[in-house]
């Protein structure tokens, strides 16, 4: 990857750019259209956002607002947990489209898999809420579909019950917390893994290692995060709603991280699952 406008290949032959502009916990309204906005302005083609952070309406303002051609950007939502089942989906999707104000998207994710721990049918739960996915996509008002939280377990039952593998699995992935277990049985079933929390919600800032290998590349630690989640193969969506950031978090193509680093990086210990576990969660 050399640049920001450079693209990963999801299993059915569309490009997704390579690092994505995360908006969890943006705020609706001017804050999200102003960072979309500037993150467009400042090079990011991939908007990822979701029905349960409450800023579809902000996030499109942005992307209209940018000025940028809706064919040159990559825009992300998620189905939510209490929308669940085949009926359910197909009209969460018409709301997330109907609040964007888009036309389509180009990814569609099942935010969380339902669980045991709410119900004995889980499996069968999210095998008809993908089947809605499928029916979205064959419509073409979506051009990807796939799934988020989903560790290996999820995923087995899933391919067993669907026509499409997944194009994307997006979880929690991040320096000290890299689920090596989920992203390598994705890269086997050719499903391209996406890394929410790059940063750790910014606890890996203060990191002394982090800050240590920082220093040697005169980077800042948010840039080293970044380019390790692409440096093993990830793409990361980073998530800012200051412009300096935002511009910071772009600029991670004009250096790698060596061999050496990547490994000390790779044993950070002292930082782990930040989010909820996908069979614990109670929504």
């Amino acid at each position: 990857m050399n640049s920001i406008s450079d693209t990963f290949l999801l299993n059915n032959g569309v490009e997704i750019p390579c690092v994505g502009f995360g908006t969890w916990q943006t705020p609706d309204g001017e804050v999200a259209a102003n960072s979309v906005a500037a993150a467009i302005e400042n090079g990011y083609r991939h908007i990822d956002t979701a029905a349960v952070y409450k800023n579809e309406k902000g996030v499109g303002e942005g992307i209209r607002r940018s000025g940028v051609d809706r064919e040159s950007l990559f825009v992300t939502t998620k189905l939510w947990n209490s929308e669940r089942g085949y009926d359910k989906t197909l009209k969460a999707f018409e709301s997330s489209l109907l609040t964007l104000g888009l036309d389509y998207v180009d990814l569609y994710l099942i935010h969380w898999p339902a669980n045991l721990k709410q119900f004995q049918n889980c499996d069968e739960i999210n095998a008809k809420t993908y089947k809605a996915l499928e029916k979205i996509l064959e419509s073409g008002r979506v051009k990807a579909i796939g799934v988020s939280n989903f560790l290996v377990s999820h995923l087995e039952k899933l391919l067993q019950n669907t026509n499409i593998v997944p194009a994307v699995n997006q979880i929690e992935f991040h320096p000290g917390y890299t689920q090596e277990d989920t992203v390598n049985f994705c890269k086997e079933n050719n499903i391209l893994v996406e890394a929410y929390s790059p940063l750790g919600t910014g606890q890996l800032l203060k990191n002394k290692k982090l800050i240590k290998i920082a220093k040697r590349y005169n980077k800042s630690t948010a840039q080293i995060c970044i380019r390790f989640v692409l440096q093993k193969g990830v793409l990361p969506l980073p998530k800012s709603v200051t412009v300096s950031r935002i511009k910071e978090n772009a600029k991670v193509f004009d250096f790698n991280i060596s061999d050496e680093d990547m490994k000390i990086i790779e044993n950070i210990k002292d930082t782990s699952r930040i989010g909820s576990h996908p069979d614990e969660v109670p929504w």
